[in-house]
């Protein structure tokens, strides 16, 4: 069994832009054997999920884990061995301490708050997020506080969730360098370059090879492994074909793809010639979150169960926002899994019974309140000699394989439905 660094700060789970966990996580061990160890897990199952692991450095992990906001730091001082952070989300804007005391106390599962442990979530400019942090004294507390999962402060619903030290920093942190970041991100310079036409095998290491001389401008190199070097992989983890490179200025980007265009990569006896061109983080958006719709979806019926509708049947979907690409946290020649946030997920539900309604679909996949539907359209309505269809559209891709991956063969009534992601 492999040994995680001794107390909670030993896994720092890394955060989108918008603050919402991304599915990467840096994890700190004991020492060196225990990671080698780790690193043997690469591509295993965690439930319905295959985890890639990654070699990262200390230095990596302290990016994501570390912070210095020092009212952050005070809140995570409080905590003793054994304590419990529980993320509140949703809070009214006006909500005060006292409410969140008041929140937790109450009911048969009543538990008390460690002294000066809520910690709320700021902008920039003061004005709160809506999100909390509250610490417990030990595990017991803690989990009595969980069971208030979508329980109520005012008219809002709260939504809680397990959170580590690292989470905390990041949140914080995150919110206050958010218009740093949308200046930085917000940039016309074409300082990146898109490769296309990979071979499913290519790996970072055959990609600043192929680039030659001008893989010497490459952003944050550390020995010759790239973390400015985002692969681009499809909704099963397998290679798309394609990768975004961040360069340290426009001459170098304009540089490397006027030399590299067109020219061969060699991969053992395989060999391939590789597009390559000049980009800006504002062009890589506009691939990456506007792709078009399959084919034999374009010409479909308008939903017979409107996207207003379900939108007020599910008070959790969160409005549009727009794409951001940022640098990726990951650990050096760890990919970057894309789709981002704004590019919508589609899940196709066959074997529907004549009785099904769409609201009986969106109850199906309303387990998971991180989970927002947009939209519900039947294709096919069942009857007694053909099963039923529909075409079920998510806020992301990420929220639909999360979705696909909670209900494999998971019943509608009693009867098991198929359902399959659709590749935009």
């Amino acid at each position: 069994m492999v040994r995680v660094a001794e107390g909670s700060g030993g896994v720092a789970l890394c955060l989108s832009p918008e603050g919402r966990r991304n599915g990467e996580a840096f994890v700190r061990f004991e020492d060196s054997e225990q990671r080698e160890l780790a690193l043997k897990r690469h591509r295993h199952f965690l439930h319905n999920r295959y985890i890639e692991v990654y070699r990262a450095t200390g230095n990596d992990f302290l990016q994501v884990a570390a912070g210095s906001n020092s009212e952050a730091v005070r809140f995570v001082s409080r905590g003793s061995t054994g304590a419990m952070i529980v993320r509140m989300r949703g809070l009214p804007y006006d909500c005060t301490e006292a409410q969140i005391l008041e929140f937790f106390a109450e009911g048969e599962n009543g538990c008390k708050v460690t002294d000066g442990g809520i910690l709320f979530v700021n902008k920039s400019d003061g004005r709160p997020t809506g999100d909390a942090f509250v610490m417990f004294d030990n595990e017991e507390a803690g989990q009595k506080a969980l069971t208030k999962h979508k329980c109520t402060i005012g008219t809002r619903y709260i939504e809680l969730f397990r959170s580590t030290q690292a989470e905390v920093q990041q949140v914080v942190n995150r919110n206050l360098e958010n218009d740093q970041r949308m200046m930085v991100h917000g940039s016309s310079r074409k300082d990146c370059i898109r490769l296309r036409g990979l071979h499913y095998e290519a790996h970072v290491e055959n990609i600043v090879e192929f680039l030659g001389e001008t893989a010497r401008h490459i952003m944050f190199q550390v020995n010759r492994t790239c973390n400015s070097v985002h692969m681009v992989y499809n909704a099963q983890g397998h290679p798309s074909g394609e990768a975004f490179i961040q360069m340290d200025s426009e001459m170098s980007a304009a540089t490397a793809a006027a030399l590299a265009h067109n020219k061969y990569m060699q991969i053992g006896k395989k060999q391939r010639y590789i597009e390559v061109f000049q980009c800006s983080p504002e062009d890589m958006n506009l691939v990456l979150a506007n792709p078009p719709l399959p084919p034999q979806f374009i010409l479909q019926p308008r939903p017979l169960f409107p996207q207003q509708t379900v939108q007020s049947l599910v008070p959790t979907i969160v409005p549009p926002f727009t794409p951001l690409y940022w640098p990726c946290l990951s650990p050096p020649a760890s990919p970057c899994i894309y789709p981002l946030q704004s590019q919508p997920g589609l899940v196709l539900v066959t074997g529907l019974c004549p009785n099904i309604t769409p609201q009986d679909i969106l109850a199906y996949f309303q387990t998971n309140p991180e989970i927002a539907i947009e939209s519900v359209q039947m294709l096919r309505w069942g009857t007694a000699q053909y099963a039923g269809e529909a075409l079920v559209r998510f806020r992301s891709r990420m929220d639909a394989e999360r979705a696909l991956a909670e209900h494999v063969g998971a019943p509608l009534g009693t009867i098991p439905l198929n359902l399959s992601l659709i590749h935009t």
